[in-house]
Order: C-alpha cells, then structure tokens, then sequence
C-alpha cells in the first residue's frame, strides 16, 4: 500500500504495544545496527564468514570453552534440530505438558522430528525428579519409545523460573538414567536476569547438554542458535541442521544479532526491563477485586485470571491471549519496549472493566 510520497504507509499503530506475546515486539535499535553494520560488502555463505566464527567466542565467553552454537532461522527449528541429533530414531523426550514443545509448535517434534514426547501434568510448569521418573521407564522395551532426553523449558510456559539447583536436581537424575537434557531457551535471559546469574550457571554449570538459545523474543529480527555444551551431545546438527532446511546461505545476518545480543550486555539490559514491566503489571492489579494473579511473576510474563467479559473489554486497550477460556486465565507478555506508561495505562483498564463487571 504506497502513500501519496510513493512510500508505504504505516500498517500499524506504532505507539500502541501489545501484551501478546514478546514476538509482538519490533527489532532493538542496536540489533538493526548491527544487521546494518554486517550488510557493507562480500562474506562467505552458510557460517563461514567472520561473524559466526565471532559468534563462536562470544556464546563460549557466556557458556564456557566446550560450547559450540549452530545458528538457525527460528525457535521451532532450533528445538527439532536439537533433539533430532540427541536421540535415535526411536527415542523420546520426556517434557512438561505445557512446554512449548507439546503445545505450541504443532507437533513439529513428533511429525518432522520423528520423536514420541512424553509429556507429564504439572502445575507450575516446571519437571522435577518424580515427575520425570514417572516417565523414565521401559528402558530396553522394545515395544516402547526410548526416553532418551529430558527438555526443560527456562523460562517455563507458565512464566515460572528454574533454580540452578532444581535444574541440577534434573541432570544428575538424567545422566544417571543414560538421558541427556535439553533446554528450551528462547526465553532463558529473563531467567538468568530474574536469578541475577551469568547464563552458564543455569546451563554449563549444572550439567544441562544442549540449549536452544533464543533471540526473537529478545529484541531479534529472527534467529536462535542450538548450542552444544557437552561434547558429542549433537552428533551430526551440521547436516541435520541442513536437512530441516535451517542451514541459513547468509547466516552472518543470524550470527550478527546474536552478537549484538550477547557480546555486551543488551540481552541483560532488555530482559531486565521485561521482567521489571512484568512485575509492575503484577504488583498492579494484584488487589482488583474480581482479579486473581494465577502464577508466581517470576520472569516477563503475567498470568491471571480475570471476570467473565473483562478479558473481552480489555483487548480493545491491549491485545492479549486467553490462556484457559474454561477459568477465565489469560496471559499477558512484556517486552524490551513495554514502557511503564503502557503498564499503568492497562491497569487502570483492568481496575475499570473489572468494577464495571462487579
């Protein structure tokens, strides 16, 4: 659609910002610079060019000497690359119900992957020892899939954060079993801010395999990375990464937003204010009569649980999604960008449907 100047109009209200989902969020200023910066000339194709070869120094200066990262286009590609190279063919994966795995990546897993999931309830989000051993079973059954890894998702779909001693809890168990684990990191910054940790020490340090390591939801045009910790934990992602048509031909423009990501401090600066805008939307509507805070706010996300109609009247301030329509629980989302200005505009939102539906 061009504009009487030939240009293209706006398609959306740039002062308004969402609470759906933190991929709602526009590319960080310094991110755009950066792809900017990478675009001037001739490089290699498919990372052998200087940026990914940077890359590489700068994931093993978070993650330590043994980390190798493989960047890719997407979340849903770094998970199945992981764990397609984690296990044979008749291998599974023992996951929460809710992790992102199971419910939002339309079985990607299981119909590209090949994998079986075996999922287990949870009311936080979060595995623990017990639940995976009532899953880890039926080792050398050949008439059932083989638990071959464990995949814990930091920060949980529930917005719940991982300790690194619960995290090690899980390796030691896995190991233990012959099982590797996996991490489902695509919002793993705002754990480590909400923690006030280094990355490693809630994945290098407690005994975690490979790590799908996110960037979209953290200020990124596109592009996460599969990072191998533990030595031969991902035999062959070279060319299975290329099989699930994830093998970027100009990966310098992955490579160079996960480096203006984590070379300095911006993933912590923007996963930060996230977390600090979750906490502010929390802590406000907290006492609305008719509102009820279903979750710990522990990292960016919000969920609660709101009177019949007000999510309805809600979304015309702010988009959101309804996470359980049968309770009434939805889910809002910061991002780098939320400001405390949208924040306390939305509370007052929320304290006038909720009294207009009293």
């Amino acid at each position: 659609m061009l504009g009487e100047d030939g240009g293209v109009d706006r398609l959306h209200d740039a002062a308004r910002r969402e609470l759906g989902s933190d991929n709602y969020a526009g590319v960080h200023p310094e991110v755009l610079a950066a792809l900017a910066a990478a675009n001037e000339g001739h490089v290699a194709g498919y990372g052998a060019d200087p940026y990914t070869e940077h890359l590489q120094d700068v994931l093993r200066g978070h993650f330590g000497a043994d980390a190798t990262g493989y960047p890719v286009f997407n979340g849903t590609g770094a998970n199945v690359v992981a764990l397609q190279t984690m296990l044979p063919r008749w291998g599974a994966v023992i996951c929460a119900e809710t992790a992102h795995i199971n419910t939002d990546e339309n079985a990607a897993p299981e119909r590209v992957g090949g994998l079986k999931l075996l999922t287990v309830p949870t009311p936080d989000g979060k595995l623990t020892p017990d639940l995976v051993a009532s899953r880890a079973h039926g080792f050398g059954d050949q008439h059932r899939a083989q638990p071959g890894v464990v995949s814990i998702t930091q920060a949980t779909e529930l917005g719940t954060v991982y300790t690194p001693e619960e995290i090690r809890a899980l390796t030691e168990q896995a190991h233990a079993l012959g099982m590797r684990v996996h991490l489902d990191g695509s919002r793993l910054v705002n754990a480590a801010a909400a923690l006030d940790l280094p990355l490693r020490a809630l994945t290098t340090d407690v005994g975690v395999d490979v790590v799908s390591l996110g960037g979209t939801k953290n200020g990124a045009l596109f592009g996460e990375a599969v990072l191998e910790l533990t030595p031969d934990s991902t035999p062959g992602i070279a060319y299975q990464r290329k099989v699930d048509m994830q093998l970027a031909s100009k990966m310098r423009f992955v490579s160079a937003q996960l480096i203006a990501l984590f070379e300095g401090d911006l993933w912590l600066r923007s996963a930060q204010h996230a977390n600090t805008m979750a906490a502010r939307l929390s802590a406000g509507v907290a006492g609305v009569p008719g509102v009820r805070v279903t979750q710990p706010t522990q990292a960016n996300a919000v969920f609660v649980a709101l009177p019949p109609g007000v999510a309805d009247a809600l979304r015309a301030v702010r988009k959101f999604y309804d996470w359980n329509p049968a309770t009434g629980e939805v889910r809002w989302m910061c991002s780098f960008d939320t400001t405390e200005a949208d924040v306390d505009d939305f509370v007052a939102a929320v304290r006038r449907e909720a009294a207009a539906a009293a």
